[in-house]
């Protein structure tokens, strides 16, 4: 599960480590399945393993992770790094996972295990398995109760499932379509170019009228839903094909794109994906890996 991380533990209920510095909450009286890994001892772990009540009056004390470091399997594409974008907003430390899509590591049985679907990204955190990058995010945020509205029954918990899910099921897909045909599927392919263009095109447009009245997705407050929309807004000039023209139609996107990318945890997530030198070349080993529909071409 990797290398268990040491961390200082101060005064201020603060940890500094190679993850970086972030908040911790301190559970009373031992460790809890959903707690955030951490338990300040006082005088350290006892001899049975078992985490001692907090002690303020105690000095602080090195300690280690209590539970194995989520671990998140990802690339450089828009899911998986609307994923990360949460990871460093929650400070969450986690330890990355490479799956080179282009060389055909999601189909490996190891990783077939995490999903399924053979697709990216995908987390394990402890015992839970989740897949699907929407997913992912509600299990996060609703974990660690923040940027989600947590009432079940509210109208901001309501707005927040249904801009997720018109994400999930409308704006990723059919930017994902549209980048597709327009940059690799094999002529002709005019008809497709001409759906999916036109289907991305209306349900951005769905989002530039929506924040043309919202600050953000759910109004005053940053949220998951504003990281999924990141996740492929950075892109839209390349997923459209119209360049940097894209902002003269879209320009309440871009106003929302500029805020969050001013976020400092976009700027860790950048640096991500400098972490792994991923396959670049479209070669016909990655068409394989990416476009497997196509050998049931071969066979006509």
């Amino acid at each position: 599960m990797g290398k268990r991380p040491t961390f200082i533990v101060d005064a201020n209920l603060e940890y500094r480590g190679e993850f970086g510095r972030h908040f911790i909450s301190i559970a009373e009286e031992g460790l809890g399945k959903n707690d955030a890994w951490l338990l300040v001892m006082a005088g350290g772990i006892e001899a049975e393993g078992r985490p001692a009540r907090y002690n303020p009056l105690r000095p602080p004390t090195h300690i280690e992770s209590a539970i194995a470091m989520l671990k998140f399997y990802y690339n450089a594409a828009p899911n998986p790094m609307k994923v990360a974008l949460l990871l460093e907003e929650l400070g969450l430390p986690y330890e990355p996972v490479p799956v080179d899509t282009r060389k055909g590591e999601q189909f490996s049985a190891e990783y077939l295990k995490v999903n399924p679907n053979a697709k990216v990204p995908a987390i394990v955190d402890g015992d839970v398995r989740v897949f699907d990058s929407n997913a992912i995010l509600l299990y996060l945020a609703d974990r660690q109760k923040r940027f989600v509205p947590l009432e079940a029954n509210s109208a901001a918990r309501g707005d927040l499932l249904s801009w997720l899910m018109l994400i999930a099921s409308g704006v990723g897909p059919f930017s994902g379509q549209s980048v597709h045909f327009r940059n690799t599927a094999p002529e002709p392919k005019e008809y497709a170019l001409n759906r999916y263009d036109f289907e991305a095109h209306r349900h951005w447009k769905i989002i530039e009228d929506h924040l043309a009245t919202s600050h953000y997705m759910l109004g005053k407050d940053y949220s998951i839903v504003d990281m999924a929309f990141w996740g492929w807004a950075r892109l839209l000039p390349y997923v459209l094909g119209t360049g940097e023209a894209t902002w003269n139609t879209y320009p309440q996107i871009k106003r929302l794109l500029d805020e969050i990318n001013a976020r400092p945890a976009v700027a860790r997530t950048e640096l991500l994906k400098m972490r792994h030198a991923f396959k670049t070349e479209l070669d016909d080993e990655a068409k394989r890996f990416m476009f497997p529909q196509n050998e049931r071409l071969k066979k006509k």
